[in-house]
Parts: C-alpha cells; structure tokens; sequence
C-alpha cells in the first residue's frame, strides 16, 4: 500500500493486476478501480467536484443515508431530528432535499497501518471515523458511533466492509451505502451486457422519493442499449449478484451481506452504471421502511465486493 502527497492511498492486488485508490481525508472516498492499466471507474466531474461541490464519482461513501430524505424532519429509533437549514456537511438536490448524508469530502478519517498478506498478495486499507470528532454534525444524526472501513484487494476482487460501532446506549439507525459508478473501457454503452437478480421493484415520485408501490422483477439479463435506469428496489437477498459484460471484461457486484436495498443508475449520458448497496431503502430515515439499528454492543456489519474477470 503506498501514499501520495495527496492523501490518496493505492492498494494492489498483484496477483491479478488489479489495483485501487481512496482519499481518506475526501471521505474515504474511491477514485480508481484499475485492472491491467484500464480504468472501470467513472471519472465523471473529478475528485475537484467531490470536494468543493459534492459532485459525486468513482465510489463515494454515502452515510448516514444514501440518495434523499423528503423533507429535513426524521425520527427514528425514537429521536426527532430537524435539519437545519445551515446544517455542517448537509447538500440539498434540485427539488431541495437532503441527499447523501453529511460526510461527503470529510476529512476527519483516520488510517491504520497497512496490513500485507505476502501470502496471497492482498493488501488492505482499514479507516476509521468517529462522531465524537464532529460535534458540529450531531444535531443531523444524533445517535453517536463509529464506522469503520476496510477495504481489501485479493483474487480480483476488491471487497469493503463496513462496521457501524454504537458508542453509547443508544441504538444508531443504518441508512447508508455506496454509489459504484462503474465503466467498460472500450464497450459501446449501448453494448454492454447486464444481468440483474431478483428484485422488488420501488417506483419513485418526481422527486426521486419512493410512492409506497412495490412490484416484484425477475431476474433478467439484457443488452443496456438505449435504456436507463435511476430505480430503487428492496428485497435484495444475501449474494445477491448485480453484472457488466462486454469485450472480454466482466465486472460483478455482490452484495454480500448487510444489503437488502440497492439503487440502480445508468444516464442516458454518461457511460456508466451504477449497482448502489444500501443498507435500507430511500428516504428509511423518514418513512422507516426497512429501517434496522445497530444496537449497543452489538456492532452491525455490511459488505460487498467487486469482482473484475477477463477471458
């Protein structure tokens, strides 16, 4: 594992020429997934973007909740929160709400050693972020914690898990999770092959806010062509396997555990799309849909994993 004058640290996996960035101190976010010199991360605006503006790109870490909240009011796990309207680390989207948590661009990650498997070649990236370290941010999510981060590259995959530590009696809601802007180098978007498990289907207002419809989908396996998608489902089992193919280079998402929610994202244009792991579904905060908690001493546990093969 090395650093760079910038903060960004690299992890390889040797093996199977098959390496990764993050930024700890931009919100441990994801900058590179690159496998024999190709990039499969959507560059989209830059990491410039995600500092100064929240524009997001490669594999941004979205917590305490992922995609929107209608409204700046929740109340969860018995706590009623108001966000206000000059709330540290909040970003509101066109129509005004609240989207992607507080942590965008956080500095506040701190990183342990590396630890190297000369075994097997992996190498691992573990960061850690600690709500006692933001008192400013308590009043958005008043359920103090910490998260934990581990990122680890081996056998072509690049697997992150992620550990939510309550740090006082109070449970702390789960509504996070990853936005994966992933690419095909060399694929025509319109012939990239994706397969998709079973799923409930979560239709949403204008406003990207769910209706309270659901319709079960089957899997299906089709040629992206000239569809997109910015869909939200839920009842995604444990596994649960989300594919990109084309060329000779496929790339699969599972989601391994922790996952019962997922967003689908695929713009008309921009050659990317995105598999979202979410720990619950849109809006949770707000409605309580799918809501879980991590409870005191009993630390809650979510992980998936990216698996890049080439014929």
């Amino acid at each position: 594992m090395t650093a760079d004058v910038r903060g960004t640290v690299r992890i390889r996996d040797r093996k199977n020429v098959l390496s990764a960035a993050f930024v700890p101190h931009a919100g441990m976010i994801g900058t590179s997934l690159c496998h024999r010199g190709e990039e499969l991360l959507g560059q989209r605006r830059g990491l410039e973007a995600y500092l100064t503006a929240g524009k997001t790109m490669g594999i941004p870490f979205l917590f305490p909740w992922a995609n929107r909240l209608d409204g700046r009011r929740y109340a969860a796990g018995g706590v009623e929160v108001t966000l206000a309207d000059d709330a540290p680390g909040v970003r509101l989207d066109p129509h005004g709400l609240p989207i992607h948590g507080l942590l965008a661009a956080s500095p506040d990650w701190h990183v342990e050693p590396p630890v190297e498997d000369e075994h097997d070649e992996r190498t691992q990236l573990i960061a850690s972020w600690r709500s006692a370290d933001r008192p400013d941010l308590a009043p958005s999510f008043p359920y103090p914690h910490e998260v934990e981060l581990d990122a680890t590259l081996a056998d072509g995959t690049l697997r992150i898990r992620t550990t939510v530590f309550p740090t006082t009696e109070r449970p702390v809601p789960l509504a996070f999770g990853f936005h994966p802007y992933l690419t095909l180098p060399g694929v025509r978007r319109e012939a990239w092959h994706v397969e998709l498990p079973a799923l409930r289907h979560r239709p949403v207002d204008d406003r990207g806010i769910p209706t309270g419809a659901a319709q079960d989908r089957p899997a299906e396996a089709f040629l992206l062509g000239d569809r997109t998608f910015d869909d939200g489902y839920d009842r995604v089992a444990a596994g649960a396997e989300f594919r990109i193919s084309g060329g000779s280079r496929r790339i699969t998402v599972r989601f391994e555990e922790g996952y019962p929610a997922a967003q689908i994202f695929a713009p008309a244009d921009d050659a990317v799309i995105c598999f979202e792991p979410m720990a619950a579904p849109t809006n949770a905060l707000v409605s309580g849909d799918g809501l879980r908690f991590a409870d005191p001493g009993r630390p809650a546990t979510a992980t998936f994993s990216v698996t890049v093969e080439q014929d």
